[in-house]
């Protein structure tokens, strides 16, 4: 099939441009959406179809080194769920951890061409550019670990800002990074240096001379990132992830950003009320009403689905406690210097009291939400669910009757601790195109995605037209990458690697003179081996900083 082509007759859903489900015709020349093609141009037929952007997620897990551990520490979930090759495709195994391949073609099964790695350690960046490499068809890019890490601890101490700015700076040129991550900042190394502890408190002093406390920790960073002007602002996981009553820490952490941008991970788990050692109840609207009154705040929901997941964190302590609640597998690493990670294996069942909130409580948030372009569709891969549970997400989303039926199968003291029972609102195809495509796109920056106007890459997915919105958006019709046809009538009818996105911002060469000296000391690389060198970027495109 040409490169050049129109898609014609089908309903568009393209929110950056104000489409609700006109019929327009599409066009794509050169990878990109053109005004108008020649006559000849291959001509789509998308008559009872609906026509979207690819879908953006902007937070997953899906490669690097704790994403192999996860799968070598699951085998057995993996055994009998084999994505099969094709003469265009080659094969993989699924589960909560998919492999490399398989990854790639589930996401583009369900229409998505776009995909963020949440966490990664900086020494781990070689290995998730590599497996970026080998995981097809999606864009990707990741975002760097650094709330963990001592010698930045050390600067932000010592308030030595302006190196704190060009260490940030350094590092993320160094790993080939699209932002930077902070996972609890402050409290896996508490963890570390004290067996069971972790911060509790936002104010709460950390760190190995425990004179450091998380507030100022996020504080330096989404000034520096500001300042720098990345196109996507510091990805938070606050701190008492889990926790009856962590929605304070949410609320504190979302004001220490004041009036600049943050972005904060995985909102439901950070929702609860309560007291520690208690059952939690739902503090979803104290949180929707908080980001529905601030702009700078973007956050994707990180939503709970009943079935078997992967807990899959940098937030170590975290793992440490559900541990001892599942008395399964469990894989504790720490990664130089730099971050911890906890592995388990974990199933959200419906019975559970816990389980059945944390449900609840991520669709109050979609449901409570104002502004649908700062509340993004995840499920944080795998943690809250597989990504292939997204359609039957935006089922939940879009069919109150259907939610309702859902609501018959869980435990019934859980929903009385929210209001999800009382809330009435169905998402449209317009607002899922907002949080599945729009939105992410948005909030990372990514002017060319999320949308079908002229210059936009040529990412477009077309469902066909169906009443139950699961099997519609279960398996997308056609899929188009840069103007390519990945996917056909359901069929896969070629290959392509995709390609990472990254950023570059400046910083002052002198601060490498300041990093030499605790490379030496602390890490098991030479320094001047640890940048990421270009080849391993592959096919790559650097996104401006503002």
């Amino acid at each position: 099939m040409s490169a050049t082509m129109r898609i014609v007759n089908g309903q568009v859903y393209d929110p950056k441009n104000n489409i609700n489900g006109e019929i327009k015709e599409i066009c794509i020349q050169d990878g990109k959406i053109v005004d108008a093609v020649d006559d000849d141009a291959t001509i789509i037929d998308a008559k009872g179809m609906v026509i979207m952007p690819g879908g953006v997620d902007i937070h997953c897990h899906i490669a690097g080194p704790k994403v192999n551990l996860a799968r070598k520490l699951t085998p057995e979930a993996r055994r009998h769920d084999v994505h099969p090759s094709t003469p265009f495709t080659r094969s993989g195994s699924g589960g909560t951890t998919p492999s490399t391949f398989a990854a790639g073609y589930r996401y583009a099964t369900l229409g998505y061409t776009t995909a963020m790695e949440a966490a990664v350690s900086p020494i781990g960046a070689r290995h998730v550019l590599e497996e970026f490499e080998d995981t097809p068809i999606i864009d990707k890019g990741f975002y760097v670990l650094l709330g963990n890490n001592i010698f930045l601890h050390n600067l932000i101490r010592e308030k030595r800002f302006e190196e704190f700015e060009q260490a940030v700076a350094w590092w993320v040129n160094a790993t080939k990074a699209y932002t930077v991550k902070l996972v609890n900042p402050g409290g896996d190394e508490a963890w570390k240096g004290k067996k069971n502890s972790n911060v509790t408190d936002i104010d709460e002093k950390t760190g190995p001379s425990s004179d450091i406390s998380p507030r100022q920790i996020i504080e330096a960073f989404v000034k520096t990132v500001n300042k720098q002007g990345y196109p996507h602002p510091p990805h938070i996981h606050c701190n008492n992830l889990g926790h009856s009553g962590n929605y304070i820490t949410t609320l504190e952490t979302m004001k220490t950003a004041g009036d600049l941008r943050a972005h904060i991970a995985h909102i439901q788990f950070h929702s609860y009320g309560g007291v520690v050692g208690k059952n939690p109840i739902s503090k979803a609207a104290e949180i929707a009403d908080y980001v529905n009154k601030h702009p700078n705040i973007t956050c994707d929901v990180g939503q709970v689905m009943f079935g078997e997941s992967t807990i899959m964190t940098a937030d170590a302590p975290l793992a440490y406690v559900l541990k001892g609640h599942t008395k399964g597998k469990w894989v504790n690493a720490d990664t130089e210097c730099e971050s911890g990670c906890g592995i388990l294996p974990f199933v959200y069942q419906e019975h559970l009291y816990m389980h059945t909130l944390q449900w609840a409580i991520g669709l109050e948030l979609f449901l409570l939400s104002e502004d649908p372009w700062r509340i993004i569709l995840s499920t944080d891969h795998p943690n809250g669910g597989s990504f292939m549970a997204y359609p039957k997400l935006i089922k939940l989303l879009m069919d109150e009757k259907f939610r309702h039926e859902e609501m018959k199968r869980v435990n019934q003291k859980a929903l009385l601790k929210c209001s999800l029972p009382e809330l009435k609102r169905e998402y449209t195809l317009y607002e899922i195109a907002i949080i599945t495509r729009a939105g992410p796109a948005k909030a990372l920056g990514l002017e060319t995605k999320g949308h079908l106007g002229v210059g936009a890459d040529a990412d477009i997915t077309i469902y066909d037209l169906m009443d139950d919105k699961e099997m519609m958006f279960s398996t997308a019709r056609y899929v188009f990458k840069s103007g390519e046809p990945m996917i056909a009538n359901h069929e896969f009818t070629t290959d392509s690697k995709g390609k990472v996105y990254h950023i570059a911002p400046t910083y002052d060469n002198k601060i490498e003179e300041v990093l030499k000296p605790f490379f030496e000391d602390f890490y098991s690389i030479e320094f001047s081996n640890y940048p990421v060198d270009d080849h391993y970027l592959h096919q790559h495109e650097i996104i401006k900083t503002r």
